[in-house]
């Protein structure tokens, strides 16, 4: 069933108003953070890159290290909680609460501190050495997400050194285990395990949000209010196998490789949430000529074929009208000279808000057009539902944005991506993706090669970080 419409309890049209009476016609240089604290970001940053908390190393060291800093930054030892499920000592979670006067129900902020393997042999710098060069800062997590986590503890300990005493009490959970590959997720498990210490009003999550540039010129702060659910299955064709010489059409490595290139060319249907229509009639006025005016048509009630087609053929645009599959693992065979006995791919998708992922699972079978390939759930749905975007999220983060970059736009969003949002919204915490840290939508690095931020994007988000919370926080 299609969750509720996103634009509800915002105020309505007058809200919606507000996001989309913006324009992008100029750049201004955004206010720096003090530089006490640009400093102390940056030594967190490379002390967070330089603790390996890949899947198989774990995120201990890391928590341990945020709760140390937070500590030594002037936060009360009972504040800081160092959190480690005892079946996996590895994957630790630390929370910190800064205290306020008692005026409402506490914020949530979340960061996770795990990050995805990396090369050294791919990178130009090594990975796990956090490296300046040419205005960009190189190293595995600094956009996803060590960079943001770094703000948020340099923001928590520049709040706790003025002595700053918000109305309601500011929590940060920094996390285990949010990136692929994860056995023991650490919001999941805070929320089930220890619920009191981290109930709140609602989320924000800087590794659900978006601030995007190009060539230079910032265009957008997104206030994320859902992500598409991801599904994974798995592909499985099978033969008796049998000696090289002797080769059948039954190959499974041929069936499969049919099979998915039959998947390759298929488009599943447009499908526009309140969310994306809303998002598309706000970022047409950051585009121009063909691409502005396709825009304005799928916010319309009525797409037409030849815009759909044309925003179909760029992935930023593609991924927002629909749901998608992607081939993201193969692996079959057992020795050069033996006929292939079993092939198996692994098909992961993003699916949009609502849609029933049994549904997508029989569309998958329909398009390999394969029925001797048995398809099944390899990682199952975590559905959860959309948050309705309140005025006073909206207010905050149009207020922050605007004080610091007057022409960039606020979009509502619906992240391509799955984050740990997905069980905050499901634990019934409203949820919120807001990051100001911008980056390249044309060459955006996050899990890949020589993954990077720029110096001024980083010392900005310190910055922002700081406001936003601040603001919440009162």
């Amino acid at each position: 069933m299609r969750r509720g419409n996103v634009i509800a309890g915002m105020g309505g049209a007058a809200t919606l108003a507000m996001l989309l009476a913006t324009s992008a016609s100029g750049q201004t240089t955004a206010p720096a953070a003090p530089a006490a604290t640009e400093a102390l970001g940056r030594t967190v940053l490379k002390d967070l890159v330089e603790i390996d908390s890949t899947h198989a190393h774990g995120s201990t060291g890391a928590a341990k290290y945020v709760a140390a800093r937070l500590i030594a930054g002037g936060f009360s030892p009972d504040d800081v909680q160092v959190l480690i499920p005892p079946d996996h000592p590895t994957k630790g979670n630390v929370v910190v609460r800064l205290h306020g006067s008692g005026g409402g129900k506490p914020i949530l902020y979340i960061g996770h501190l795990d990050v995805v393997e990396a090369n050294r042999a791919d990178w130009s710098y090594d990975p796990f050495v956090l490296t300046e060069a040419d205005g960009w800062l190189y190293g595995r997590g600094t956009i996803d997400m060590k960079g943001q986590d770094a703000a948020m503890i340099a923001t928590l300990i520049r709040m706790k050194h003025e002595g700053y005493v918000p109305k309601r009490d500011i929590i940060v959970a920094f996390t285990a285990d949010e990136e692929a590959g994860g056995d023991a997720s650490g919001i999941d498990w805070l929320l089930t395990n220890h619920r009191p210490l981290i109930d709140a009003a609602f989320v924000i999550n800087p590794d659900g949000g978006e601030a995007g540039f190009k060539k230079g010129r910032k265009l957008y702060v997104a206030i994320q209010t859902s992500e598409k659910v991801f599904v994974t299955y798995q592909l499985e064709a099978t033969d008796k196998g049998g000696h090289s010489s002797r080769p059948t059409a039954a190959n499974p490595i041929y069936r499969m490789s049919r099979a998915l290139s039959r998947l390759a060319d298929y488009a599943f249907p447009v499908d526009l949430t309140a969310t994306t229509r809303a998002y598309f009639k706000a970022r047409a006025p950051l585009e121009s000529g063909q691409v502005q005016a396709d825009m304005r048509d799928v916010a319309g009630p009525s797409p037409s074929a030849a815009a759909v087609a044309r925003l179909s053929s760029q992935v930023e645009t593609n991924i927002m009208l629909r749901t998608t599959c992607a081939t993201t693992m193969i692996n079959g065979g057992q020795g050069e000279s033996a006929l292939p006995e079993r092939v198996r791919a692994v098909v992961q998708c993003r699916v949009i808000p609502g849609e029933d992922p049994a549904g997508i699972a029989a569309k998958l079978q329909s398009a390999i057009a394969d029925p001797s390939i048995k398809l099944s759930v390899y990682t199952p749905a975590q559905l959860s539902p959309e948050s309705p975007l309140s005025p006073e999220v909206v207010d905050a983060v149009t207020a922050v944005t605007k004080s610091m970059w007057p022409d960039v736009v606020i979009l509502p969003d619906m992240s391509a991506g799955a984050s740990d949002s997905a069980f905050t919204r499901a634990a019934g915490i409203p949820s919120y993706g807001v990051d100001g840290m911008f980056d390249d939508l044309d060459d955006g690095r996050a899990h890949g090669r020589d993954e990077r931020i720029g110096v001024e994007a980083f010392n900005e988000e310190l910055e922002f970080t700081y406001r936003l919370m601040k603001r919440l926080g009162n």
